[in-house]
C-alpha cells in the first residue's frame, strides 16, 4: 500500500484526476460547525492527535459536494451538521492502532482507512436554533454496542435522530459503518490514495 506523504506527488495526482482534490469543508459548507475532537485532548487518546491543532478539515471533492447538499436538505429541516473528523494523516491512524487493536473502532494501518484518504467523516446534527446536539444515545468515540447503528434498546426520540442521519447520508451516497453511528464513507476508496499530508500544506493552492 503506498502512504503518499509528499506534496508535489498529491498535487500530481490531483491535475490528472480532479476528483482526488481535498477539500476544506468550509469552502462548500461555510455553515456547517466543527468540533475537532482530535486536535484536542477531548478523545479516546486523551491527548491531541493533529500538531500543530488545526481548525480545518478537509474531503476528496465529490464527498464534500455530497455533504454539501447533505448540510442543504439538513438546513430545511431547521438542522446542521458538525464536523467531529474527516481527513486524518496516515500517522495518526498508526498511533490509534498501536492502543486499540480493533478493527471495530480503528482501522488497520496495512489497509489505512477511509480517514487517511479523504472520503471518511464522522458527525452529528444539531438544532439551528439552540446549537445544540440531537441525542443520538452515546457520545462520539463510544466503543461500546449502544453505538452500533442496528443497536435498537434506545428511546424512540434517540432511533429517530439517527435515522435521521442514516437517511440523509444514505441518500447523497454516504455509506454508514455498522459500529459507530456518527462515521460514513464515501465509496470506491480504492481509487483514492493513503495521504500522510499535514491539514497546513493541504490548504496551499494546487499550482
Amino acid at each position: 500500500m503506498a502512504v503518499i506523504d509528499n506534496l508535489s506527488a498529491y498535487h500530481a495526482q490531483v491535475k490528472a484526476d480532479s476528483s482526488k482534490k481535498m477539500v476544506e469543508l468550509r469552502t462548500l459548507l461555510p455553515a456547517v460547525r466543527y468540533d475537532l475532537r482530535y486536535a484536542t485532548a477531548n478523545n479516546f487518546m486523551h491527548r491531541r492527535m493533529y500538531i500543530p491543532p488545526t481548525r480545518h478539515t478537509f474531503l476528496r471533492a465529490p464527498a464534500a459536494q455530497a455533504l454539501a447538499a447533505v448540510q442543504k436538505e439538513l438546513g430545511m429541516q431547521g438542522y446542521g451538521l458538525k464536523i467531529f473528523d474527516a481527513y486524518r494523516p496516515y500517522s495518526v491512524t498508526v498511533s490509534f492502532w498501536e492502543l486499540v487493536k480493533d478493527e471495530r473502532y480503528v482501522a488497520n494501518p496495512s489497509k489505512g482507512s477511509g480517514h487517511n484518504r479523504g472520503l471518511a467523516v464522522d458527525l452529528t446534527i444539531v438544532d439551528l436554533k439552540t446549537g445544540q446536539e440531537l441525542d443520538m444515545g452515546t457520545g462520539f468515540d463510544n466503543f461500546t454496542d449502544s453505538a452500533h447503528q442496528g443497536f435498537s434498546s434506545l428511546p424512540a426520540a434517540v432511533l429517530k435522530n439517527r435515522e435521521l442521519l442514516k437517511t440523509t447520508m444514505q441518500k447523497h451516497g454516504f455509506t454508514p459503518l455498522e459500529t459507530e453511528w456518527w462515521h460514513y464513507y464515501w465509496p470506491n476508496d480504492k481509487n483514492y490514495e493513503v495521504l500522510d499530508i499535514p491539514f497546513a500544506a493541504l490548504r496551499k493552492p494546487i499550482k
